[in-house]
């Protein structure tokens, strides 16, 4: 069965005059119902939150898979019988329990407050420098008319100062335009060119990150100026911390992180439509760059930025 609407939860809700009657929702003949109003760690209504309810009994079957409204609020009909439900978020403790649905029934809804999750614990201050073998800087742009092209920059230096604030750290990376590959030398050729990156008077990407920002969990976002083709424009990567452990040959300290980004080629004085018009094959305007990040931690020292 299928989530019954939760427009038509809210409208019942504020019809009822007794909050201890029920919902009055339309249902199936010999069906009951499951809501819940999920809360986030101070008490406001948490809009997104996965609701996953599956039968105990027989084979386990899954039954319902949704999210909150922006409200925080959840409901479905579903046949009479024992459910476990679980309520999963970025960020947040994952929530179980176990209910019960009757036929012709459905209660107030249930007020479920999420927890946050446990954060990794953070790297330590001091520099971070990248590891190349083990971390890379792709894109991901569409082929005007066609499918997506996938490239990569090789060369690249950069590093992480973690400072004893995180939110006073700050990320810097150099990548050299010429090493963008697509695994098509005549369009690698071509995106060197003057018509893309024109590497011949830019000859590097640079970003420094300004700010450093905590979203929920793992997850934060560090914004910061890029310079491409001798324009400078802020961008923001949505970025994933991954733990730090001793690994690599020599054990080293390192940490992980996954990040995104959306260029738009225009904000960079690449000029698609221009060359459009003079019939060459383009990639789109939009490009989605993805970074998977290892680095090696070296001292306390501030980091050299990349030459």
């Amino acid at each position: 069965m299928t989530a019954t609407p939760l427009a038509l939860l809210r409208r019942m809700r504020t019809k009822r005059p007794n909050r201890g009657s029920g919902l009055r929702l339309p249902m199936p003949v010999g069906a009951g119902a499951f809501s819940c109003e999920v809360l986030d760690p101070v008490g406001e209504p948490l809009g997104g939150v996965e609701v996953t309810i599956t039968a105990t009994r027989g084979a386990g079957k899954q039954a319902v898979k949704a999210t909150t409204d922006p409200h925080g609020l959840f409901v479905a009909t579903l046949e009479p019988g024992e459910y476990s439900v679980l309520l999963t978020g970025s960020g947040l403790t994952p929530h179980r329990l176990t209910t019960e649905v009757r036929p012709g029934e459905c209660a107030d809804p249930l007020r479920i407050p999420m927890q946050p999750s446990q954060q990794l614990e953070l790297p330590p201050p001091g520099t971070w420098l990248f590891d190349p073998p083990h971390t890379a800087i792709r894109f991901i742009a569409r082929h005007v008319g066609m499918a997506n092209v996938h490239g990569r920059f090789t060369r690249f230096r950069g590093g992480i100062h973690v400072a004893e604030r995180i939110e006073d750290s700050r990320v810097e990376v150099l990548i050299d335009a010429s090493s963008i590959s697509t695994g098509n030398n005549t369009r690698d050729n071509h995106l060197r060119s003057a018509d893309f990156l024109d590497v011949e008077n830019f000859p590097d990407i640079h970003f420094a990150s300004s700010k450093f920002t905590w979203r929920s969990g793992s997850k934060w976002s560090i914004q910061g100026p890029l310079t491409m083709h001798g324009v400078s424009r802020s961008v923001t990567l949505d970025t994933t911390y991954l733990g730090a452990v001793n690994g690599g040959y020599e054990q080293e300290l390192r940490c992980a992180a996954h990040a995104t980004a959306e260029l738009h080629r225009e904000d960079y004085t690449l000029n698609w439509r221009n060359m459009l018009a003079r019939g060459i094959a383009v990639v789109g305007p939009t490009v989605k760059l993805e970074l998977d990040i290892q680095a090696m931690y070296r001292n306390h020292d501030t980091p050299t930025p990349p030459e």
